[in-house]
């Protein structure tokens, strides 16, 4: 079956007035079925973007047959009664490593919007990307680039999971891009969640 792979951000905001045990009991239910989605491959990453005090905000990463299988998904999760999701469709990029490298912390999302500058040649922007396409395979072989998927029409072109020590690690890479000169770059530190499927552990996406 083909599936296709969705970014979830999911914004979780608990009705003033809960019982903390019932907070506690959604979590924890919240836990166990995020276990049984990875186990059936639908839930593939999760991450905490920067938050600001008092949010609940996560980032996760799914596959499903279509947006209504990922509907379903979504709704089966027992956070979502306090929970909103906004939901991007990525679609596959031919610049995404093969074979993928191991996550490793720290780790980064960046989107791309590419812009051309009017009056380049067809011959440059063809070489050009050549060269982007090679130093994202080299980039994949380091470890560095994790993912990279294309973005739905009428935003950034690009999606790409990243993996490097610090901030200034992270630009410095970017900066190696052939097409860096052409880019608008939007960087977002991630740092890890206690229920992320591929480092093997359990929490809750909260």
């Amino acid at each position: 079956m083909i599936t296709v792979e969705y970014l979830v951000t999911m914004t979780t905001r608990v009705p003033d007035g809960t019982p903390d045990q019932e907070v506690a009991d959604v979590r924890a239910r919240e836990s166990a079925h995020s276990r049984e989605l990875a186990a059936q491959g639908h839930l593939l990453r999760l991450w905490r973007p920067p938050l600001r005090p008092g949010e609940w905000r996560t980032l996760g990463l799914f596959a499903a047959a279509d947006n209504g299988e990922l509907e379903k998904v979504l709704a089966s999760m027992p956070l979502r009664i306090w929970r909103t999701d906004e939901v991007t469709s990525l679609a596959p990029h031919p610049n995404d490593p093969v074979p993928r490298p191991a996550p490793v912390p720290p780790e980064f999302l960046t989107t791309f919007t590419l812009t051309i500058p009017p009056g380049t040649s067809d011959a440059l922007v063809e070489d050009t990307n050549a060269r982007e396409a090679e130093r994202a395979r080299e980039l994949g072989r380091q470890g560095r680039l994790l993912r990279l998927w294309r973005l739905p029409p009428g935003g950034p072109d690009a999606l790409g999971l990243w993996h490097a020590g610090d901030q200034a690690e992270m630009e410095a890479i970017l900066d190696s891009l052939p097409q860096s000169g052409w880019l608008t770059v939007q960087t977002t530190p991630l740092t890890g969640h206690p229920g992320d499927p591929a480092l093997g552990v359990s929490g809750q996406a909260r």
